[in-house]
C-alpha cells in the first residue's frame, strides 16, 4: 500500500483475529493496547538457524517499536504525537494507516483516511508532475474525472510553475515535497495522517501548510500528526501524545503534553552534560539599560500591538510574552528595510510580557527566501544575560548589528525565548517569521562580493620556491 494514501475505514483491524468491531459515533480513532515487536538477531546467519532449528531454539532478542499504546481521537480534534527519534512515532501512524500490521491490540477507525508518510512515495521519477498528480490520483482510489476536478487546486498549491510538465527527476527536494504534500491535501477525507509535513519546503510554503491545516481544522477534519516542532503541537493541537521508548507516556491535553516532554528533555540534557562533566556556563554580562557609549538611545518602536500581518507571515509561540513591534533603524535611527552590506544598523522590538519569568532571550534571524536561516542575533550568544521580568512588564530591546550579506532580498524573523537550557533548549514564547523582508543593497556596485557572507580578513603571502630539477 502506498504511504500517499487514501482509504476508506469505518471498522477496527484486530491482528490475531477476524472479529469486527465498529467505533463509536463521536470517535474517529481508537487505539487499544497496540503492539509491534520486531525480532533483532545479533548475525545474519541466526535468522535462517532459527527458521530451520527443528526445536525451535530462539536466536532473537525482541524489540518493541510500540509497546502496549492506548489513545482515542475524537471526531474533528487535532492530536500531535511528540518523542524523540526512535520513540515509535510514525511506527504507530504507519499501523493505524494500515502500512504496518500490528503484533498484538487493535485500532478502530471510523472514517476515510488521507495519510501522508513519506513524501512523494509513490511518483514516478521518469513521469511529469501532472503525470504523476494522476497517478497518485489512482493509487488512491479516484477515477480521472474524479481527479480532473482536483488537479486546479493541486497545482496552484504546489506553485511550481512550469515544472509541473517536466519529469520529477528534474525537481529540486522543496519543489518535490511541495508537490508531494499538495498532492496529499487537496483530497476529500476525514481524518488527515501527516509525519513531520509542516516542516517542508521553504518558509512561505510552510505559512501555506499551516493554513491549510487549519482550515482544516475549522471545517471540522481530525488530524493526528507527528512534529518535533513542539510549538506547532501546542498552538495547533487540542490534545498530544507523547511516546518514550515505544510506550505512552502521557495522553492529555496539549500543553501539558509538550510541558512534561520538555522537563523531561531538560532533565536528560542536564544529566548528559554532568556525565561529561560540563557545567552550564555563566552569562558575563547583564543587560538593565541600554545605552551606546554616551550616546541615549531613543525608544521608536510602539508599546502596543502594531504588527500586521503579511503574506508569508508565520507565527506561533505559547504567549508567554507577545511582540508588539519590530524595526530596522540606521545609525540616525530612521527606520528602513534598504540596508547596506557591511554597515551598521539597530534593530528595535517591543515586548509585553505574560507572566513572571527569570530571565528572557531576544533573537533576530534572517532569511534566504528559500527559508533558509542565515544570519541570527542572540543576545545568550554574545554572552548578555537579560534581567527578570513581571507579567504586565513592557520591556524594548535595541541590538547593533552588521550585515556581512551580499545583495539580495531577505526575509526578517524576530522571537523572545525563555532559556529552559541557554543555548540548548529554548521555550518560544513568541515567534514571527516573515516580519519584514530586507533588501540588502552595495553602496559601490563596482566592487561587490559575491559570497553569501563577507567579513574583512587580514592576509599574508608566502612563497616557496620551487627546487630546480633542470
Amino acid at each position: 500500500m502506498p504511504n500517499n494514501q487514501i482509504s476508506e475505514k469505518t471498522t477496527s483491524f484486530h491482528p490475531t483475529s477476524n472479529i469486527q468491531h465498529q467505533t463509536s459515533d463521536n470517535i474517529a480513532i481508537k487505539v487499544e493496547n497496540l503492539s509491534k515487536v520486531y525480532h533483532l538477531y545479533d548475525r545474519p546467519q541466526d535468522r535462517l538457524k532459527e527458521a530451520l532449528n527443528p526445536f525451535k531454539k530462539s536466536y532473537h532478542h525482541d524489540f518493541h517499536a510500540i509497546d502496549s499504546v492506548s489513545f482515542e481521537v475524537k471526531k474533528g480534534e487535532t492530536v500531535g504525537i511528540i518523542g524523540k527519534n526512535g520513540a515509535g512515532k510514525s511506527t504507530l501512524l504507519k499501523m493505524i494507516t494500515g502500512v504496518l500490521t500490528p503484533s498484538s491490540g487493535r485500532v478502530e477507525v471510523n472514517g476515510k483516511i488521507a495519510s501522508l508518510l513519506e513524501l512523494g512515495a509513490g511518483f514516478n521519477p521518469e513521469m511529469t508532475g501532472m503525470e504523476n498528480i494522476y497517478l497518485n490520483g489512482t493509487l488512491m482510489g479516484f477515477s480521472k474525472e474524479e481527479m480532473d476536478t482536483k488537479v486546479d487546486a493541486i497545482t496552484e498549491f504546489a506553485n511550481i510553475g512550469e515544472f509541473i510538465h517536466q519529469p520529477v527527476k528534474m525537481y529540486s527536494s522543496g519543489m518535490f515535497a511541495r508537490l508531494a504534500f499538495s498532492v496529499a491535501i487537496n483530497v476529500d477525507a476525514d481524518i488527515l495522517i501527516v509525519d513531520e509535513a509542516l516542516s517542508v519546503g521553504d518558509m512561505l510554503f510552510q505559512a501555506k501548510c499551516i493554513d491549510k491545516m487549519t482550515s482544516l481544522m475549522e471545517d471540522g477534519m481530525t488530524i493526528l500528526f507527528v512534529s518535533h516542532d513542539i510549538h506547532a503541537v501546542r498552538s495547533l493541537c487540542t490534545r498530544g501524545v507523547y511516546l518514550e521508548n515505544g510506550k505512552s507516556v502521557l495522553v492529555g491535553d496539549a500543553g501539558s503534553v509538550v510541558d512534561r516532554y520538555i522537563n523531561d528533555e531538560q532533565q536528560s540534557v542536564n544529566t548528559q552534560l554532568k556525565e561529561m562533566g560540563h557545567t552550564k556556563k555563566s552569562l558575563s554580562k547583564s543587560v538593565i539599560e541600554f545605552s551606546d557609549g554616551d550616546k541615549e538611545l531613543p525608544i521608536m518602536v510602539n508599546l502596543y500591538p502594531s504588527i500586521v500581518e503579511k503574506e508569508g507571515m508565520v507565527r506561533y509561540g505559547d504567549k508567554g510574552a507577545e511582540i508588539l513591534d519590530y524595526g530596522v533603524y540606521d545609525m540616525e535611527f530612521n527606520q528602513t528595510n534598504e540596508l547596506q552590506a557591511k554597515e551598521n544598523y539597530y534593530l528595535q522590538m517591543s515586548i509585553l510580557f505574560n507572566e513572571d519569568l527569570p530571565t528572557f532571550v531576544a533573537t533576530t534571524t534572517l532569511f534566504g527566501l528559500d527559508g533558509e536561516q542565515l544570519l541570527a542575533w542572540i543576545n545568550t550568544q554574545d554572552e548578555v544575560g537579560f534581567p527578570a521580568v513581571k507579567k504586565g512588564d513592557k520591556v524594548v530591546v535595541t541590538t547593533k548589528v552588521n550585515i556581512p550579506l551580499k545583495a539580495n532580498i531577505y526575509k526578517l524573523g524576530a522571537s523572545v525565548e525563555y532559556p529552559t537550557i541557554p543555548l540548548i533548549q529554548h521555550r518560544f514564547l513568541d515567534m514571527i517569521k516573515g516580519i519584514e523582508v530586507i533588501n540588502v543593497k552595495f553602496e559601490s556596485p563596482s566592487k561587490p562580493f559575491h559570497s553569501t557572507f563577507y567579513s574583512r580578513g587580514e592576509y599574508t603571502l608566502t612563497k616557496i620556491m620551487s627546487e630546480d630539477k633542470s
